[in-house]
């Protein structure tokens, strides 16, 4: 279980719930990719850092019993949640890999890729992708959902202990050895690697407390200040002062509004 201690937040139930919430507010917009991709009944598709496999559940439907989701994660906590869940639905067509994305090796041949916030975390994901590359067919496609503007979180009214949050998340995640706007250097990764960018999208909301999206943050909020104490990189006090400013600012609704993480969709074909 060595790995999953690695995990920004954990892999605890907590977690997990959270993951949930966060798949059900994006859900729409990655089908929608997804369908832009061409992703259909018997494909085979990776899912790089499956987490506890939301969308693998949902790609596993769209390729139906004659295709086949690879599901990739260093997690065992997540994997086992989900071939729980896949018995549970009656999924047969779903093959967990226990593995770090900086140290797997790709086998066989895929229709298309997926990843949502995986290439973020590791340490070499230029390698990530070489591999992956050399593993994907002529004409498949890859989706990714990534950051290209993390600090783009902010509130209005601004709230400065947001925005030292923010920064304290951004730190850690690179201290750990990942890069959180890795949307920027992605393109010119892919067509290095013999991709053609179809299509790049940039992803900004502004949400309200009436919507889904506003529950998305404010539990990362909440679980990430958590964790930045758990780790160091954040005090107690702190993070009791950023949760109480937060708290008190949100009371301000319907005045108050949050504008997400920047996140790049981009949509590759490989030649």
């Amino acid at each position: 279980m060595a790995h999953d201690t690695q995990y920004v937040l954990g892999t605890h139930d907590e977690e997990i719930a959270r993951l949930e919430l966060q798949h059900r507010v994006w859900r729409g917009r990655a089908t929608v990719a997804w369908q832009r991709a061409g992703f259909q009944p018997g494909h085979r598709i990776v899912d790089l850092g499956c987490g506890p496999g939301f969308a693998t559940l949902d790609l596993a439907r769209i390729v139906g019993p004659t295709g086949r989701v690879v599901a990739i994660d260093r997690s065992r906590r997540f994997l086992d949640h989900l071939r729980e869940a896949a018995c549970r639905e009656g999924l047969r067509n779903i093959d967990p890999v226990e593995g770090d994305l900086d140290d797997i090796v790709f086998e066989g041949a895929y229709d298309g890729a997926w990843s949502r916030w995986a290439l973020a975390f590791v340490r070499d994901p230029r390698s990530v992708l070489s591999r992956l590359a050399s593993a994907m067919m002529t004409g498949s496609i890859i989706v990714f959902h990534e950051y290209f503007n993390y600090a783009s979180w902010r509130t209005a009214p601004e709230t400065p202990e947001l925005d030292e949050f923010v920064a304290a998340v951004i730190a850690s995640w690179r201290g750990a050895g990942g890069e959180p706007d890795i949307a920027l250097v992605l393109p010119a990764w892919l067509e290095d690697l013999g991709f053609e960018i179809a299509q790049m999208q940039p992803i900004v909301d502004v949400v309200t407390p009436a919507e889904p999206g506003w529950d998305w943050l404010m539990a990362f909020i909440e679980s990430g200040r958590k964790r930045l104490v758990a780790i160091g990189d954040l005090s107690q006090e702190r993070s009791d002062a950023i949760g109480s400013a937060v708290r008190s600012w949100a009371a301000l609704t319907p005045v108050v509004r949050m504008v997400t993480p920047a996140v790049m969709e981009i949509v590759a074909i490989r030649r």
